[in-house]
């Protein structure tokens, strides 16, 4: 029988990846992973307790109905990456400000940590694969609980960033800009093991993800777009097949295993776009590049992008180097100038 990689194993053995203080962000992503599968035990008693489905009855900052296990999911990171001394604040979709560690170690932590603890939450109450996306930061201030400025560093500043899908399996995928790699979790043990290494997204894909019941409310260039993907052309394996789950992990991981391409525009409803850029567009365009692929606001590179809030919005083109390419050829086209 092949021996098997931990999680724990893995990044031990390979911190000579990291950038800076190895021993710290080793540990940090190991609470991550502990997090995870708490949180994972609960997303998967969903469908027998009751208590923890449906909405809390109240808005999260975004102005988005919170689910109970939004809350539960918030509360279990922001617990575990406080008990350690790597991290000195968190950001969170969940909460409107920073989160200050101040108290133990924790204000002396080198890290700060940007993340949406459920994303696809929507999707709880139906079963649907959901997820949690992190981004991995060194902080800029010298020492006391984390600031604000701490999270203005544009994404090529980010030290690790990954996500977890809670699905038909577990799986934990990250990087620390030396490659992409998967984990999947064996509830026997309840440890993560290595299953897919040095992930790559294929050059050309056969998928499109978008919502297109917001079709009337796309620019142009999304719009020619979309009919390109449609158009039957064999010599480029066209028609491709449209798949919008909804859930934007889920759609990440779909497309960088098969190829594909995932579009969340601005609309005349969003001018500024829907997805957060700290703690999803950010760790997503980390994973995607380093994983081979492309990731763009439709015409600029998303980890150029210098933040101005923690809850700032971007559109999000990324996936298979090819077709994004042909996106944002077809936004340059479409989009009028000045």
């Amino acid at each position: 029988m092949a021996s098997i990689t931990s999680l724990g194993e893995f990044v031990v053995e390979r911190q000579d990846d990291f950038k800076y203080a190895k021993g710290e962000l080793s540990r940090l992503l190991s609470a991550i992973g502990l997090a995870a599968r708490v949180v994972n035990r609960e997303v998967n008693k969903a469908g027998l307790m009751e208590d923890i489905l449906g909405d809390v009855g109240e808005e999260n900052v975004q102005g988005e109905q919170q689910k109970k296990l939004d809350v539960y999911a918030d509360e279990e990171f922001i617990r575990a990456l406080k008990d350690r001394g790597e991290v000195c604040g968190l950001a969170s979709e969940e909460r409107e400000g920073v989160i200050e560690f101040k108290s133990g170690y924790a204000v002396s932590g080198q890290y700060v940590v940007a993340i949406d603890p459920l994303d696809g939450s929507s999707n709880i109450d139906v079963n649907v694969s959901i997820g949690t996306i992190f981004s991995i930061y060194r902080r800029t201030s010298k020492s006391g609980p984390a600031t604000f400025d701490d999270f203005m560093q544009k994404g090529t500043e980010q030290v690790a960033a990954g996500y977890v899908i809670y699905g038909s399996s577990t799986m934990l995928v990250y990087t620390t800009g030396n490659g992409v790699n998967g984990f999947t979790l064996d509830p026997s043990i309840g440890a993560f093991f290595l299953s897919h290494p040095d992930m790559k997204i294929p050059k050309d894909g056969k998928i499109y993800s978008i919502n297109e019941g917001n079709y009337a409310r796309f620019p142009e260039g999304v719009k020619q777009y979309i009919k390109y993907c449609q158009v039957e052309d064999p010599a480029t394996n066209r028609p491709y097949s449209s798949r919008y789950i909804g859930s934007a992990v889920a759609d990440f991981h779909r497309n960088l295993i098969k190829g594909g391409i995932y579009i969340y525009p601005t609309t005349t409803s969003s001018p500024n776009g829907k997805l957060r850029l700290l703690y999803e567009a950010n760790p997503f365009a980390f994973l995607m590049e380093q994983a081979g692929g492309v990731a763009t606001d439709g015409f600029n590179r998303i980890l150029d992008i210098q933040p101005t809030s923690l809850h700032q919005r971007t559109p999000l083109f990324m996936g298979s180097e090819n077709m994004v390419k042909t996106s944002m050829d077809m936004m340059k086209e479409h989009t009028p100038v000045g």
